[in-house]
């Protein structure tokens, strides 16, 4: 799939419009560029009968797009990347509630808005990653060790605006107050090798050249490096350890990819159904096995190496929703210790 401009309409809209009566069709706005996905709209379609015809573009972008659109929105279902765009989304009031029995049961309650406004649908990791050759397993046990002097001009990481980074911040303000996290970051943005750029792709290729040594990492970036077909790519990967953080005390900072019924959804009965389909073990498996991220329905059999290399591990029981409430306050830490 391609994105020309950040917005590129992969089915017209206007053709689909004319079947609302007979809710055969669901107009679907995502910011979620994983090729992968394309099995999760195909095989929704060949379950139900119900044509997805999506708009694809930046985060943003769509959330400014609907909330123009008003009431005229074409916009049934929108998905996202991580609680804290999905909380922005419902500051706007963009998103209806839902009740349906499927995804209360099969959704924890960890992962949805508590309200109905928003389900979380696959689960991502924040990991500690290092180089192996400088840095001996078990050195780094918990976000926390981040802030030790050792690792002074040894760490790389994102800008304190990427979104990743403000959940986490927003986590760590749930777990240690707010002068606690601001602590942490102070302490953090002084180990820094340089000023935070770049993705987490990014943050491991600097780990694994020895750039720096130690980063923090969404999972399937890892796994995507680890599964690829170049070698370069996995090379890169087998330079590079992960930990899970925090085992013994809180648990690793998870977040979601997710998605909400809009307030004005013109197909709300296809809308539902297609959050109830996410839930179910089919999609569940395509996250898992498409873009290396975790389903977030316990007991799903999937088949992803890296995954299960990675094994079980303690997950943050916060409710991603407090992640977005935090967020406010995540951005004005980073600022007052300069991360930038």
């Amino acid at each position: 799939m391609s994105v020309v401009k950040g917005l590129i309409m992969v089915s017209a809209l206007a053709l689909a419009f004319g079947a609302h009566a007979q809710d055969k069709v669901l107009n679907l706005y995502s910011s979620r560029h994983y090729q992968t996905d394309e099995a999760l709209y195909s095989g929704f379609t060949k379950a139900t009968g119900i044509k997805v015809n999506r708009i694809e573009a930046g985060e943003d972008a769509l959330i400014e797009r609907i909330r123009n659109e008003g009431e005229r929105s074409p916009a049934d279902v929108m998905v996202t990347v991580d609680a804290g765009r999905l909380w922005r989304a419902e500051q706007l009031g963009l998103f209806q509630p839902v009740k349906s029995a499927v995804l209360e049961e099969r959704i924890p309650l960890s992962f949805r808005e508590p309200g109905g406004l928003w389900f979380g649908f696959s689960l991502r990791a924040r990991l500690i990653a290092y180089n192996k050759a400088k840095v001996k397993a078990g050195e780094l046990t918990s976000y926390e060790d981040l802030t030790d002097p050792k690792w002074k001009g040894r760490v790389c990481m994102r800008s304190s605006s990427n979104i990743y980074n403000l959940s986490l911040m927003g986590a760590m303000i749930d777990h240690l107050g707010e002068a606690g996290a601001e602590k942490w970051a102070q302490a953090v943005r002084g180990n820094l090798a340089h000023d935070p750029k770049g993705g987490d792709t990014d943050q491991l290729k600097s780990v694994a050249a020895g750039e720096c040594d130690v980063t923090i990492s969404n999972q399937y970036y890892y796994a995507r490096l680890l599964r690829s077909g170049k070698p370069e790519e996995r090379a890169i990967a087998e330079k590079v350890g992960v930990v899970f953080p925090n085992q013994s005390s809180w648990g690793a900072h998870v977040n979601i990819s997710g998605a909400g019924v809009m307030k004005h959804a013109p197909n709300r009965e296809a809308a539902v159904k297609f959050l109830e389909y996410l839930a179910g073990d089919e999609a569940q498996r395509y996250f898992a096995e498409g873009n290396n991220e975790w389903p977030v329905v316990a007991g799903v059999n999937i088949d992803n190496p890296v995954l299960k290399t990675l094994g079980e591990f303690r997950r943050d029981s916060l409710n991603v929703a407090v992640l977005g409430r935090n967020q406010p306050g995540s951005q004005k830490i980073y600022d007052r210790v300069a991360w930038k």
